[in-house]
């Protein structure tokens, strides 16, 4: 090899050598500067860099603490799932009123809509039905719903707080408030597209029927007719009906009345798991058999419980806050995790399959319903599926010791503490 090559070839190899000792420590200092960001303690609510100096909306951000400072684990952008039903708009008549939460306010909710409703002593949500089938949980007071079953047989029953009902797609019904202060309820649609202006309203499909057709369907004059609605009522203001045997009979006709009872009641059994740290009652179509569109589960957190982290394998999940206050964070794909915080009357939601976990942030019970466009509920919990996988492949993922995942709960418990 000539000097001008032997030359050549260690100014390359010098050349390389310093390059590669300068990546080294480029490396180096960017681990050093990427670890020293890591170690900056998160931004605290005090923090400047947390401060909002601008103009903002105190109380509300008050009401929303993990998303005015999301807390370390949130991460990446995750799609909006709370609305309350407090900012919609509220539908007033002279015997009650309703709102609605439907993907027009809560654009992630496809599935499932709600409908806030209040209707007075008397106050009558008229006969109607919906493309969708109706399921209703009742939050105050009494009432009473009436119905007609696919055989053409009359269904009359009085519902009470905590009762549920279930009206199948095309079943006409109505509601109606008894004594002493009428009722309050919220109405849940297997639809995210449901809206209660959108409903088959019998005042409504009488006004938009010439009276010369309705005189021939009916067999009675167009003079007996001229006092009939003119555009549809939804909800108004009646006399309080009166003994509920009375209305039974009075519907029965020569048919009889309904074998399917379209109610279910607090009295009546369902799948309860209770723990320390709060219960669950399931409700689908294994124990209320009319109810195979919707499944539900009524669950109940005792301050400083959770609701396990879990997933619903089978159907997104709806959820309405009936009292107290808590915090869920949902993780998505892509090592995105979102925490936002509830209150009585806020409407939540959980696309299938993501996992999630509700916690009581409050000094009293977190009370919330977990609705379901499903005949039957289904769940997975994290621990249940941890300690029925191997240990051995568990222990390589997580890194915790045989002692810790022995400790874990072996089956699902839904509310902890156990």
């Amino acid at each position: 090899m000539s000097d001008d090559a032997t030359n050549d070839l260690f100014s390359r190899r010098g050349f390389l050598g310093m390059g590669s000792a300068a990546l080294a420590a480029a490396g180096m200092l960017s681990a050093t500067a990427a670890a020293g960001q890591e170690q900056k303690p998160y931004p605290t609510k005090d923090d400047r860099s947390s401060s909002a100096p601008g103009p903002g909306n105190p109380p509300l951000d008050g009401q929303n603490p993990d998303s005015f400072l999301p807390p370390p684990s949130d991460a990446g952008g995750v799609q909006t799932f709370k609305y309350p039903f407090g900012i919609s708009h509220k539908r007033m008549q002279e015997g009650g009123w309703s709102r609605e939460v439907t993907v027009r306010e809560l654009a992630v909710s496809k599935s499932i809509a709600g409908v806030d409703m209040r209707l007075t002593a008397g106050g009558i949500r008229e006969l109607h039905w919906h493309t969708a089938a109706e399921w209703a949980f009742m939050l105050y007071g009494n009432a009473r719903i009436t119905g007609l079953d696919a055989e053409g047989k009359s269904f009359v029953g009085d519902v009470t707080e905590g009762d549920l009902w279930y009206f199948p797609t095309g079943i006409p019904h109505s509601i109606q408030g008894l004594g002493p202060d009428g009722a309050e309820f919220l109405l849940v649609f297997d639809d995210g597209n449901f809206s209660e202006y959108e409903t088959v309203l019998l005042t409504d499909w009488m006004a938009h029927t010439p009276h010369a057709v309705l005189s021939k369907n009916f067999g009675v004059s167009e003079q007996a007719l001229t006092g009939l609605p003119r555009r549809e009522k939804f909800i108004f203001q009646a006399a309080v009906p009166g003994p509920l045997a009375a209305d039974q009979k009075a519907s029965s006709g020569s048919l009889g009345l309904s074998p399917v009872d379209f109610a279910f009641r607090t009295t009546q059994p369902a799948v309860n798991r209770r723990t320390k740290g709060g219960e669950v009652r399931i409700v689908d179509s294994s124990s209320f058999k009319v109810s195979t569109t919707m499944a539900a589960a009524i669950v109940t957190v005792h301050p400083g419980g959770i609701r396990e982290l879990h997933w619903h394998p089978n159907a997104d999940e709806w959820q309405y806050y009936i009292s107290g206050s808590g915090k869920m964070t949902v993780f998505a794909t892509g090592g995105r995790a979102r925490t936002m915080d509830f209150q009585a009357g806020d409407v939540g939601y959980v696309l299938k399959t993501l996992p999630h976990y509700v916690e009581n942030t409050g000094t009293t019970d977190l009370k919330f319903l977990e609705m379901f466009k499903s005949s039957s509920y289904q769940d997975l919990a994290l621990s249940e599926w941890l300690t029925h996988t191997p240990p051995e492949l568990v222990i390589a993922h997580l890194g915790m010791d045989k002692a810790t995942l022995d400790a874990l709960p072996k089956d699902e418990v839904v509310v902890m503490p156990r």
